[in-house]
C-alpha cells in the first residue's frame, strides 16, 4: 500500500454566525490590549479599533476560536472515518466572512492479517525456589529492622552517629563537615577507607583520620589530595533485625499468618502470582510476536509520531512522580526529546502494530461485548478496588468505552491462545 493512501485531505469551512463569534472574541482579547489615543485597554469602540488596526490582525486569533468547531464538524460530516493520528492542520483561506481549516488525514491502514489460530507458542512454566522465598522474608525482615542503642564499640553492621569535619593542608574543605551524621559501617558511603577506621572506636571517642581522596574524584581540587577527618562518635547502634516471632508476625498484620510456615505459603502464593502475571504478559506478547510475522501493515509515520509523543508525555509524567523534571533528565543523560523520542520509536511501532493486529481480529471474530458483560465487569472492578458501581462509572467517565474494549481485547487472547 502506497503510504499516500492513508491519507486524506478535508476542507471544514466556518462561516456565518459561528465565525463572527470567533472574530469577536479575537476582538474582545485583542482589544484589552491595544493601545488607541482617547481609550482606555479594552474600551475603545470595535469600529475604532478595526480603523486602527484592521480585521486582519483578528484573523489568527479567531483561527485559534474555531478551530474546535471545525474538528467538530469534521467528525460530524465524517462519522465512518477511521482517524489513526492527529490531523495536520493549516488554513487554506480566511476573510471577514468565512475561515475554510485544510485537515491531513491519517487513516488507519489496511491490515492483511495471518496465520492466529493454532499458534506453536507456549507460555513458560513459573517455579518458586526455596531461596526466592527467603530472600522475599529477608526484605520484610529488613523493612521492620530497628537501630538500638549499643555500649560497645563500633562493628561492621552497626550505624556511627559521628561529628566529622574534614581538612586538607590545615584548612577546612566546603562540604567536609556534619553533625549527627548517621553512617552505617559497610555502606561505602564515604570515600575508601573511612568507615573501616572507625571500627574499634566507642561513643565519646574522637579520632583524626587520615586518608587519600579517590584519583577519580568528581572535585578537581580534592581528586588524589590528602586530607585528615577529624571525628567524633556520639552514639554507637546496633541494627536489630527482627526474628520470625508472635511480635513479628502481628507487626506484619497478615491475616492468618501466625507462623513460619504459615507465612512462606503466603509468600510462595504471591511469588508465584507475580510470575504468572509477568508470564501471562509475556505469552500473550509472544503470541502477538508470532502473528506479526506474516502480517502485513504500512504504518505512516504519522502514527508512529504519535504513539512516540504519548509515551514520551507518560515518561515525563512517572519521572516527575519521583522529584525530577524532564529538563533535569535531559542534562544527566546528555540527550533531549528527538534522542528520547528516538529511544521510543521501535516500541512505539510495535504497540501499533500490536493493537492493529487485535483490532482486526475483532473485525474478522465478529467478536461483540454486551451491555451485560460491561455491567459484570464494573461490578467486579468495584469489588477489587472496594468502590461502589456509580464510583466506578464516574472514574471511567466518558471513557466507559474503554472497558468494552479490554473485554473485546481479552476475546482476541483467548481465541490466541486456544
Amino acid at each position: 500500500m502506497e503510504k499516500s493512501k492513508n491519507l486524506k485531505e478535508i476542507i471544514i469551512k466556518i462561516e456565518g454566525n459561528d465565525w463572527e463569534d470567533s472574530l469577536d472574541k479575537a476582538f474582545k482579547k485583542a482589544n484589552s490590549k491595544a493601545k488607541i489615543d482617547g481609550f482606555r485597554p479594552g474600551k475603545a469602540p470595535k469600529d475604532i479599533y478595526l480603523k486602527h488596526y484592521g480585521i486582519e490582525s483578528l484573523f489568527m486569533e479567531a483561527a485559534n476560536y474555531a478551530v474546535d468547531l471545525a474538528y467538530t464538524k469534521l467528525l460530524n460530516e465524517n462519522k465512518d472515518l477511521q482517524i489513526a493520528a492527529q490531523p495536520i492542520l493549516d488554513i487554506k483561506s480566511i476573510d471577514e466572512k468565512y475561515i475554510e481549516y485544510r485537515f491531513t488525514i491519517t487513516l488507519k491502514p489496511e491490515v492483511k492479517l495471518g496465520k492466529y489460530k493454532g499458534l506453536d507458542v507456549k507460555k513458560g512454566k513459573v517455579t518458586v525456589t526455596k531461596k526466592e522465598i527467603e530472600e522475599s522474608i529477608d526484605h520484610m525482615r529488613e523493612h521492620y529492622k530497628e537501630n538500638i542503642i549499643k555500649e560497645g564499640s563500633v562493628e561492621k553492621g552497626d550505624i556511627a552517629v559521628i561529628d566529622f569535619e574534614g581538612f586538607k593542608d590545615g584548612v577546612a574543605f566546603e562540604g567536609g563537615k556534619d553533625e549527627n551524621y548517621s553512617l552505617e559501617i559497610g555502606s561505602n558511603t564515604f570515600i575508601p577507607g573511612f568507615e573501616d577506621q572507625l571500627i574499634g572506636m566507642k561513643a565519646g571517642d574522637e579520632k583524626d583520620i587520615n586518608l587519600k581522596f579517590p584519583e577519580d574524584y568528581h572535585s578537581e581540587d580534592l581528586k588524589g589530595k590528602d586530607v585528615v577527618f577529624k571525628v567524633k562518635v556520639n552514639e554507637v547502634k546496633e541494627v536489630k533485625i527482627p526474628d520470625l516471632d508472635k511480635e513479628f508476625f502481628e507487626d506484619l498484620g497478615m491475616e492468618g499468618i501466625d507462623s513460619k510456615e504459615a507465612l512462606e505459603a503466603q509468600v510462595k502464593e504471591n511469588i508465584k502470582a507475580s510470575k504468572d502475571a509477568k508470564a501471562e504478559e509475556k505469552y500473550i506478547d509472544d503470541l502477538l510476536a508470532e502473528i506479526a510475522k506474516s502480517t502485513t501493515i504500512d504504518i505512516p509515520d504519522t502514527m508512529i509520531d504519535d504513539e512516540t509523543t504519548r509515551m514520551v508525555e507518560q515518561f515525563k509524567e512517572q519521572i516527575s512522580m519521583q522529584g525530577i523534571s524532564i529538563e533535569q533528565f535531559y542534562q544527566y543523560t546528555n540527550s533531549n526529546e528527538d534522542t528520547l523520542k528516538d529511544q521510543y520509536k521501535e516500541e512505539a511501532l510495535k504497540r501499533i502494530k500490536y493493537r492493529l493486529i487485535i483490532e482486526q481480529i475483532i473485525k474478522e471474530e465478529k467478536i461483540e461485548v454486551s451491555d451485560e458483560e460491561v455491567d459484570q465487569k464494573i461490578d467486579e472492578l468495584a469489588k477489587k478496588y472496594n468502590m461502589t458501581k456509580e464510583e466506578v462509572k464516574k472514574q471511567y467517565g466518558e471513557n466507559i468505552d474503554y472497558i468494552k474494549y479490554d473485554l473485546e481485547v481479552q476475546k482476541v487472547f483467548d481465541i490466541l491462545k486456544g
